[in-house]
């Protein structure tokens, strides 16, 4: 009976079309020099392709979200990048749509919730809202180390990770992602297990210290398909500059020199360059946050040997994290998407390269101007098509808060409906699949 109505219903509309269109289809058969018959094959191909949309298997917005479900497993990789996109191995446009998942920078040298959670109970969850990606941070201190702490291993298949070290627990969690079609962003966070270096050196670790770690993780997953690239350096800020050309300074110097290292051995991968605060040349914005810096690339651009690897990354938060002065400014929010675009994604709207953001969060219910800014750039990054990476999966991060809530399990509803208008998985549908 549905699809007899269907039918019917679908006559009606054609009805309607011919008779709206009637002039315009004349005109078509007289001009077109294909036999008539060819016209009627792609009218039956309309007609097929409109009954299945009715049938409801199209229910992503076209052009801007596929499902992800089956996007991930469909996903040729290596990724590469052309003009603004990221493209998989047959060119066809891909949307990276993470979470940060943290703790492998800190003390206990491994994720953090583990404590409470089934790792891959954790990765499920995260696939089932709709992520495709986790941005992994890690420590230089901690993947040397053989210590591990901050885990649960009577819980499910943490015991699988009983005895492990940090760099083998990176092992599970990279092997696991692959399983479940998620990919992994590899983020040198921090030199030690403290603080976020200004520079990509110190803290007792030396330029060489960096760049070798990048390229034993290079060599390390060369074959693990599913780990798309290194995120070089975290936040560079502080003394950190941009086109200066101080060897001791110039991160995009040092990000050259680390990115041209790590393509050859593995030139799979991206290379996710980072902005910096401030000491840019030229510079138009009086305030970037750290690693949000990108007015630098439109005179000193990043110079890779594999050049369709390359994509950009700032990270942006709002006034709950810092009250920069232009939350308090009179065209609030409105002056944002200026700041916006002068600051990062002038890259993306001239083609140069593709952005990523790298890191953006907040809390919803701490202040209303927090959830203006919130939204806003929520809207903003739907808008312009850029993959990111939200800043947290954890819920431990004490300016942000994140997706999960303080017990390690229960989503913080109202910041993932926000966040499920850049997913596939749509808010309503988490419920209707437990």
């Amino acid at each position: 009976m549905r699809i007899l109505l269907m039918f019917l219903s679908l006559i009606h509309l054609f009805i309607k079309i011919f008779l709206l269109q009637a002039d315009t289809l004349r005109e078509y058969l007289s001009k077109n020099k294909a036999p008539k018959n060819n016209f009627y094959k792609k009218i039956l191909v309309f007609t097929i392709t409109l009954v299945l949309c009715l049938n409801g298997n199209f229910t992503n917005k076209l052009g801007k979200q596929t499902s992800f479900a089956r996007a991930t497993t469909a996903m040729q990789l290596p990724l590469s990048t052309h003009g603004a996109k990221i493209v998989d191995d047959r060119g066809n446009p891909v949307l990276l749509r993470g979470v940060n998942w943290f703790g492998m920078e800190t003390e206990t040298h491994a994720p953090h919730g583990l404590w409470l959670r089934d790792y891959q109970e954790m990765m499920a969850q995260i696939k089932k809202l709709g992520y495709n990606l986790i941005r992994l941070p890690y420590s230089v201190e901690a993947l040397r180390s053989s210590q591990v702490s901050g885990i649960d291993f009577t819980i499910g298949s943490n015991q699988q990770l009983e005895g492990k070290t940090p760099i083998e627990i990176m092992d599970a969690i990279v092997e696991e992602a692959q399983r479940q079609g998620l990919l992994i962003l590899l983020d040198s966070h921090r030199l030690n297990d403290q603080r976020i270096p200004e520079l990509w050196y110190g803290d007792g670790y030396t330029e060489a210290d960096w760049i070798n770690t990048w390229l034993q993780l290079a060599q390390r997953y060369q074959n693990q398909t599913n780990v798309i690239g290194a995120d070089l350096k975290n936040e560079p800020h502080g003394k950190a500059s941009w086109g200066t050309g101080d060897l001791a300074t110039d991160w995009r110097l040092a990000a050259e020199r680390a990115g041209n290292a790590i393509g050859n051995i593995n030139p799979n991968w991206l290379i996710v360059v980072e902005g910096v605060e401030k000491n840019v040349p030229g510079q138009y914005l009086a305030q970037h946050w750290q690693g949000g810096n990108l007015e630098g690339v439109l005179k000193y651009p990043v110079r890779l040997s594999v050049r369709n690897k390359l994509v950009y990354s700032p990270h942006e938060y709002g006034p709950g994290v810092y009250n920069m002065p232009y939350f308090s400014d009179d065209k609030f929010p409105q002056n944002l998407v200026h700041r916006w675009q002068i600051g990062f994604n002038y890259i993306s709207s001239q083609q140069k390269a593709p952005i990523f953001v790298g890191e953006f969060g907040g809390r919803l219910n701490d202040s209303e101007k927090e959830a203006i800014w919130l939204n806003k750039f929520v809207k903003y990054i739907d808008e312009q098509n850029l993959s990111f990476a939200f800043w947290s999966w954890n819920p431990n991060s004490a300016d942000t808060g994140g997706i999960l809530l303080d017990d390690w399990k229960s989503v913080d509803l109202p910041k993932q409906k926000l966040i499920s208008q850049l997913l596939s998985v749509k808010f309503t549908e988490i419920f209707r699949r437990e």
